[in-house]
């Protein structure tokens, strides 16, 4: 049977670490893609220590572009069976602030690593996941603007990405490339993105890993979809 590898990015901590749980509870081998070695280590040893087999780590900055081409060819030679990339990683901006607010420098720090840092990973690791029949989840949140919560500069960054994977599901599918992209909005989830915000209607990272995991094993195909594992309910 052919060995399942995924790399999570930012599976060290939040959502990353428990999808990278999850799917490593499901049969997936885990590569750790994280900026720091120190975090990295710490977390493959509570995958380990939770039943989850992880193969190693690569270190993933998505600020700088020629790092991500040197990560994506590290993986390419240690983790050749690669088929699954979960885009997770990515910085919150400045959310304190209303877009009148907002420092130019932030809106442009935030979109260049949540949109263009993921997709300077993704290209990069796109003709080994293609040669392997494999799959990309972004993990993002709607490009429709919540009443609810709305920070300008990660709301832009996440509208590039969503605008990214719609791109890319045509054109895999015009040209008949055998990958397949789609993106998973976890819902309203307590990490350190948000402060650790534990508000009704918040999940933990353990229900939302383990929730996109079952996504992810589910067996179908979600070419192009954007896929809301909770939904915010809008209030009348």
């Amino acid at each position: 049977m052919k060995e399942k590898i995924a790399l999570v990015t930012g599976a060290n901590k939040g959502i990353g670490f428990g999808i990278a749980k999850y799917l490593g509870l499901s049969g997936w081998k885990i590569v750790v893609g994280a900026r720091n070695r120190q975090r990295a280590e710490k977390a493959i040893g509570l995958l380990e220590a939770a039943g989850a087999e992880v193969l190693g780590w690569t270190h993933v900055e998505l600020a700088e572009p020629e790092g991500l081409e040197l990560a994506a060819r590290e993986v390419s030679e240690r983790f050749g069976g690669l088929s699954l990339l979960v885009n997770n990683a990515g910085i919150p901006g400045d959310m304190s602030v209303d877009s009148l607010h907002t420092e130019i420098s932030d809106i442009r720090k935030t979109i260049d690593v949540n949109f263009i840092g993921t997709f300077v990973l993704t290209k990069a690791l796109l003709p080994l996941l293609e040669s392997n029949g494999g799959r990309i989840v972004n993990i993002t949140v709607p490009s429709e603007i919540s009443p609810y919560w709305h920070p300008l500069a990660y709301v832009a960054s996440k509208a590039a990405q969503n605008a990214m994977m719609g791109v890319m599901a045509t054109e895999f599918e015009q040209s008949g490339k055998k990958v397949e992209i789609f993106s998973v909005h976890p819902g309203p989830t307590t990490t350190d993105l948000n402060g650790n915000m534990a508000l009704p209607g918040f999940h933990d990272i353990d229900t939302v890993g383990r929730k996109t995991a079952e996504l992810i094993n589910d067996g179908r195909n979600h070419q192009g979809e954007f896929i809301e594992l909770y939904p915010i309910v809008q209030e009348n």
